[in-house]
């Protein structure tokens, strides 16, 4: 049963700096990726990575200040987030898609985490 756990969400101000972590139950050659949901808004990619981690992709938006990492050994997830701006406040989700590649679309993820919660304050 493939279940993914996010955790290291939390307030933070703007500037700061916060790191999420997801332990996931899944193959090492799944791929893996964080979203975010803002309210109202769609789910939106933050960054994804292959399962051998020599692949990284971000978005735009965080490009430069957010980095995605994983350790097949703990099977585990990271994103650390610096330089916060407050349009980062949002629910994070953690997704992993069967295959290894990395998608930018939350559809073609096949399992996702319950979501942690950052708020970053102005």
């Amino acid at each position: 049963q493939v279940q993914l756990v996010e955790s290291g969400g939390g307030l933070v101000q703007a500037g700061g700096s916060l790191r999420l972590s997801c332990a996931a139950s899944v193959r090492s050659t799944y791929g893996m990726a964080w979203f975010r949901q803002a309210p109202g808004k769609e789910r939106e990619f933050v960054a994804g990575i292959t399962w051998s981690g020599g692949g990284t992709y971000y978005a735009d938006s965080v490009k430069g200040r957010f980095t995605i990492s994983r350790d097949n050994t703990k099977n585990t997830v990271d994103l650390q987030m610096n330089s916060l701006k407050a349009e980062d406040t949002a629910e994070y989700y953690c997704a992993a898609r069967r295959n290894s590649g990395i998608r930018l679309t939350y559809n073609e993820y096949d399992y996702w985490g319950q979501g942690t919660q950052v708020t970053v304050s102005s």
